[in-house]
């Protein structure tokens, strides 16, 4: 098996070869300037780890790889204009760099060129490796949409959350696993349970982005937290403490949550205290686990040996353990 670090430096220099020379460059240029900004680059990794777990040849998969790199990227291209952030990765996201029209059709000619990738998988599994990038692809967009729904809707229950961030977030990268294991030559049902894992483990990963971003340190983290509270985002943390609170923690929530505070960092400051009253944090952390577990118990039914699986461990550990 190779390694994540080598995976990772295989897609970063395959990305840093993809050649956006054509013109208009209004059109290229923020294509070009997105896909230079970084970032974990966590599904296309995994599509070439998946690959290599079935024994398939990387550079079968690169192709199918950077199609969803460069589809991610898109949607966060698009989403920066949806939620009006000026920044992404610590620079100026598209949209303020340029405008809101070119970030739209550079986006939109992103996404032609993510299926074109696509179209280069190797032809006895072509159909079906397209099959699961256009199925997962309108799940994110379904997933984006919930997400902005949730904005205004005043009964949002755990389960919707659950569902929207299984959409938005998870979907692709189990599509991700799934797609490198297809081209690596697993069989159905091995290809399932890979789904199978990264979805529950992409479902753990947003429950801990969402816990990071109240109780995280914020130089560790990289950002500032309190932004979800901030925001009056419905995380699970927020829907979990209003499903639990009572009588005068619920007034308190209610007033910290009614968008009159004038001071964010007492807005911050009196949220997590009621989180900590009503043990959100560790009811989080238990979730995280639940979630992690079925990930790890649908990883163990994949029928290869142990040790082409340690990768994959020791990749979920890693996003399970992040720390505070």
């Amino acid at each position: 098996m190779l390694s994540y670090n080598i995976i990772f430096e295989k897609i970063r220099f395959a990305l840093e070869n993809l050649n956006f020379t054509r013109k208009p460059e209004e059109l290229y240029n923020p294509i070009s300037y997105t896909l230079s900004l970084g970032g974990k680059r966590l599904r296309p990794v995994l599509c070439l780890m998946a690959c290599d777990m079935f024994g398939g040849k990387i550079e079968d998969a690169v192709p199918a790889a950077l199609g969803l790199e460069i589809f991610h990227n898109f949607t966060l291209l698009h989403d920066d204009i949806m939620d009006e952030a000026p920044i992404r990765r610590g620079k100026q996201s598209v949209y303020k760099k340029w405008n809101t029209n070119v970030a739209i059709l550079s986006g939109d000619t992103m996404m032609a060129l993510a299926y074109g990738q696509i179209m280069e998988t190797p032809e006895n599994i072509h159909s079906q490796v397209f099959q699961v990038f256009n199925q997962t692809a309108i799940e994110v967009c379904e997933g984006q949409q919930y997400d902005m729904d949730f904005e205004t809707a005043e009964n949002v229950d755990i389960e919707d959350y659950l569902e929207m961030i299984r959409l938005k977030t998870a979907v692709l990268l189990a599509g991700s696993l799934k797609i490198g294991a297809m081209i690596g030559g697993a069989v159905t049902e091995d290809a399932k349970n890979l789904y199978r894992f990264g979805e529950n483990i992409g479902i753990a990963f947003q429950l801990k982005d969402d816990l990071l971003d109240v109780f995280s340190d914020e130089q560790k983290f990289g950002k500032k937290t309190g932004g979800d509270i901030l925001t009056n985002k419905k995380t699970y943390l927020y829907l979990k403490a209003f499903e639990l609170a009572k009588g005068e923690i619920l007034e308190t929530l209610n007033i910290l949550f009614d968008g009159n505070q004038n001071n964010d960092t007492d807005k911050i400051k009196g949220v997590i205290e009621v989180y900590e009253q009503l043990n959100i944090k560790q009811l989080t952390d238990d979730l995280i686990d639940k979630y992690y577990q079925r990930a790890m118990s649908s990883l163990e039914k994949v029928n290869v040996d142990d040790s082409r699986k340690m990768e994959l461990i020791k990749f979920a550990e890693g996003l399970k353990g992040r720390e505070y």
